[in-house]
């Protein structure tokens, strides 16, 4: 394997691990209207992720800082023609985190629903259109010779694309109400127990069509790693009715770690799919980026590889210490005690 394929693999496994850990992060956000009944119910839910979640978006500055370096010529390709669904996506990063900083700077109810409901939005767009862009991604896009895109919004708007978005949407809402179920108690708990059954059913009818349509897909177009397309989404699909399972049973660790694992393999069915284009065309083949025609130098990956391999690792660690030392349930009392001590 040289340099670059191994790279295309590097990337794909930084937008797996920002899927599952923002992806949950989105879930949570969207389940405040669902799960909370008063302004103690979505404290609650708010700091299941408060110490964790600028942390988890920083994997997409990574993926896409390492998309950069190693494809510029897919990276340029592909926000250029996706720029308006990824400004989109941006500015509800953006209302999202300005929410969860400011919404308890002042004691007003109406202030903190009005951040409150920027949570949900913010949450709703990037689960969404993050699955309509990497699905135009695998389906294949306008491109002219020059790797220029050609197509409109509205290009981006099919209808593999828009069962791409739904597909994240619940998945991601399923994943993140099944975190808040193992890190709450009370009503907040038995709520988002009883949402996640719900909303799981749900995510594996959408889900098993979307895995479907991408297996079938990538059958038709003669993917080379086909085999491995049919097992990652046999997992991700698997994994989904364990999840489903495990939390009508209560076993919310095991319900959370079978979410984790259909991001992942759900993720991987689209990688596998794509292999060995970068960004298809669906006008002429020939005007397909690739793997080979998209890198970056031997010289410049060989530099990135020594980087990742030094600060890739540490990254990990401190990651994984931040969510051992919060790993205790978010308590309703603690937060009814801390406001009453804001009262006085």
């Amino acid at each position: 394997m040289d340099l670059a394929h191994l790279w295309f693999w590097i990337v794909g496994v930084l937008f797996v691990g920002y899927f599952v850990l923002d992806g949950f992060d989105f879930g949570v956000g969207m389940s405040l209207p669902f799960l909370a009944k008063d302004d103690i119910g979505r404290r609650q839910i708010i700091n299941t992720i408060g110490p964790v979640w600028d942390l988890n978006e920083t994997w997409v500055i990574v993926a896409g800082a390492c998309l950069f370096a190693a494809f510029p010529e897919w990276y340029a390709t592909l926000f250029s023609g996706f720029y308006l669904a990824l400004l989109l996506i941006l500015l509800a990063l953006i209302l999202r985190g300005v929410s969860f900083e400011y919404r308890h700077q002042r004691d007003s109810l109406r202030w903190k629903a009005g951040f409150d409901t920027m949570i949900v939005v913010g949450s709703a767009v990037p689960a969404f259109l993050w699955g309509v862009a990497f699905s135009n991604v695998v389906h294949g896009v306008p491109l002219d010779a020059g790797h220029n895109f050609t197509g409109s919004l509205l290009t981006l708007l099919n209808p593999y694309a828009l069962l791409g978005g739904l597909t994240t949407l619940l998945l991601f809402f399923t994943h993140g109400v099944s975190f808040v179920a193992l890190k709450t108690d009370g009503e907040v708990r038995e709520k988002a127990r009883r949402l996640a059954t719900r909303s799981g059913i749900i995510t594996i009818v959408i889900a098993a069509l979307f895995l479907l349509w991408t297996v079938v897909m990538a059958a038709g177009k003669g993917a080379p790693l086909i085999g491995l397309t049919i097992a990652c989404a046999a997992i991700a699909a698997v994994a989904l009715v364990v999840s489903v399972l495990a939390n009508v049973r209560g076993r919310e660790g095991a319900a959370f770690g079978g979410g984790a694992v259909t991001v992942v393999f759900a993720v991987l069915t689209l990688w596998t799919a794509l292999f060995p284009y970068v960004m298809p065309s669906s006008t002429d083949i020939a005007h397909s980026l690739t793997i080979a025609n998209a890198s970056s130098t031997p010289y410049t990956l060989t530099i990135m590889s020594w980087a990742a391999l030094v600060f890739l690792p540490l990254a990990l660690a401190y990651q994984g210490w931040t969510y051992w030392v919060f790993r205790r349930r978010v308590s309703r009392t603690r937060i009814e005690r801390a406001a009453a001590a804001e009262a006085h």
